[in-house]
């Protein structure tokens, strides 16, 4: 028994690096462990960007790696790959797909548990589609409305926000960060990789809401203060129409009219909108009237003849007659409920009716161009030249200056990987992971029940101390040389594994994945409707939660 642990000993001591490339490598991945952790420590407040990029050139000033190995590690393919599927998620931002994803939030809602299970679902739908951050950024603030509305707790439904997204983001390689690097590093087929998930995503999901209408059965069975259809039809379109994104993130797009033909507009009718006629028609609007209301310039020229006008109300008039044009056709003012501005047409509606046309032309292709994305990543195509082509086809069909939707991509986001990449690879170096691994390896092989547990808690522990894409980075290529010795069936699942239990693993805890921490500082920074997620009401959640899905997965993926 000595014998053979002093050989173990022996192994690993030859795996390790000099002792000195060993520290020193230590020291940088700790410190950007710590900053990818917690950004805002109060030593070095610097952030996570700026930690990875600190990590990085620690490995290159220690000479754990050297410049051209630090080059080499980062892998262009995933931020192509993680670029595209950014720049796809602005024009489909862009397009009101999420303002329609929000919307069936509340559309025709039967009451919480209804509604909590739209959240779950809706979500996760969306996550593996556009990315589990993204999902939660656009819908964060509609929940909190919708449940502020209804008189409904926050909690359960940002939860099921959270978690839901995960676990939905588990199913395609654009869902999430760590498997864009699993999909490009196993070269696993897009529609592979979905078939072999998608069966514990779907019931992960449903496993999921019924954990939330468990444990807050009490809490979703209260009574609503809103009983008046009208009025909760009228609050269901405040809660679409007066949504705005954050700008830090993603900015809402009028989906109403073309901005640039409504901005031609508004220059024309400055004048118009601060005249008593028009003020006078706005404040004469009805809560539950969906219709657009309009009143003719004409008449109200005549009207102005005809009446003893103040001065003031003449020099509005006499403003209209300069800035408005005369036709031989009558010229209408507008007024949109969901723009709350009025707007120029002409009577026949042509110019509107021609500007809506285009717009709605525009929308269909973006969505069709995101289809054949998909379609093609299903057909086998190189996953990260096909986004790359897809926002291209999406930056020349706007034909605009694409700078404006360019500047939505989280470039940080790029730049964070670009030093992950370098550190983790420099850690790689030291010798530490390999030698740990070749501790785990005998007792973690996927042929059988009792290996794949083990592999599980390793994958879930690392995961929420060194977080999920450093995981699968350190253990990826050691996982799947270990069961590519079984078959090669066996490394496929390997690698599936990999992507659902480091996905699920953030659902643990506050700080186990990207997406709680951005649920919790919308839903913080949310104006008027602020809510403060903490971390033991996460984590009294999440810790059962992440255990039974993840369990119920593994005995699903193939």
């Amino acid at each position: 028994m000595s014998k053979r642990w002093r050989s173990s000993c022996l192994i690993k001591t030859m795996a390790l690096s000099p002792i000195p490339k060993v520290v020193l490598g230590s020291i940088a991945f700790s410190i950007f462990w710590i900053l990818a952790i917690f950004p805002a420590v109060p030593f070095l407040p610097i952030g996570r960007t700026a930690g990875s990029l600190l990590g990085a050139m620690l490995m290159v000033i220690f000479r754990v790696i050297s410049p051209d190995e630090a080059y080499a590690a980062i892998d262009l393919p995933i931020l192509g790959l993680l670029f595209g599927t950014m720049v796809v998620s602005v024009y489909l931002e862009r397009a009101d797909m999420f303002k329609y994803i929000g919307k069936l939030l509340s559309w025709k809602s039967k009451g919480p548990k209804d509604l909590l299970c739209r959240i779950c679902l809706i979500s996760a739908l969306s996550s593996a589609l556009f990315t589990n951050d993204t999902s939660c950024v656009v819908l964060t603030e509609f929940i909190l409305k919708i449940a502020k509305q209804q008189n409904l707790p926050p909690l359960p439904f940002l939860l099921a926000l959270a978690s839901s997204a995960n676990i939905g983001s588990s199913a395609t390689p654009i869902g999430n960060p760590q498997n864009l690097v699993i999909a490009v590093s196993s070269k696993i087929l897009f529609g592979e990789f979905l078939f072999g998930i998608l069966p514990a995503m779907l019931v992960g999901v449903v496993v999921n809401a019924l954990i939330l209408i468990a444990m807050y059965w009490k809490l979703l069975s209260g009574h609503r203060e809103v009983e008046d259809p009208i009025a909760e039809v009228a609050a269901e379109e405040e809660v679409i129409n007066s949504h705005q994104f954050s700008p830090a993130t993603m900015s809402h797009y009028s989906s109403s009219l073309n901005s640039q033909v409504l901005n031609g507009y508004l220059l024309e009718s400055s004048s118009i909108q601060n005249s008593p006629q028009v003020q006078n028609l706005r404040n004469r609007l009805v809560l539950n009237d969906s219709e657009i209301h309009r009143f003719h310039v004409g008449s109200l020229f005549d009207s102005a003849r005809n009446s003893n006008a103040s001065k003031e109300g003449t020099y509005n008039d006499l403003a209209l007659e300069k800035n408005v044009e005369t036709t031989p056709s009558k010229t209408v003012v507008e007024i949109d409920r969901t723009m709350d501005v009025p707007v120029l047409v002409s009577s026949d509606g042509k110019d509107c009716l021609c500007a809506k046309r285009k717009r709605l032309l525009w929308k269909s292709c973006v969505y069709m161009i995101t289809l054949g994305m998909l379609i093609a990543m299903l057909l086998g195509l190189n996953m990260s030249w096909t986004t790359i082509s897809a926002a291209l086809a999406l930056v020349v069909l706007d034909f605009k200056d694409a700078r404006p939707s360019l500047e939505k991509v989280s470039y940080s986001l790029l730049i964070f990987f670009c030093g992950m990449f370098i550190t983790v690879d420099g850690f790689n170096k030291t010798g530490i992971p390999s030698a740990l691994w070749e501790f785990m390896e005998p007792y973690s092989r996927v042929d059988r029940s009792g290996g794949i547990v083990i592999l599980a808690l390793v994958i879930l522990v690392l995961s929420n101390l060194a977080s999920n894409v450093p995981t699968v980075l350190l253990l990826g290529a050691r996982v799947a040389a270990s069961a590519a010795a079984i078959s090669k069936e066996d490394q496929k699942r390997a690698w599936l594994i990999l992507a659902w239990v480091s996905t699920v693993a953030g659902n643990l805890s506050l700080l186990g994945s990207a997406a709680n921490l951005i649920v919790c500082e919308q839903a913080r920074r949310a104006p008027n409707i602020s809510y403060t997620l903490t971390f033991w009401n996460h984590l009294k959640f999440g810790l059962p939660s992440t255990i039974i899905i993840t369990a119920i997965g593994l005995t699903l993926i193939r």
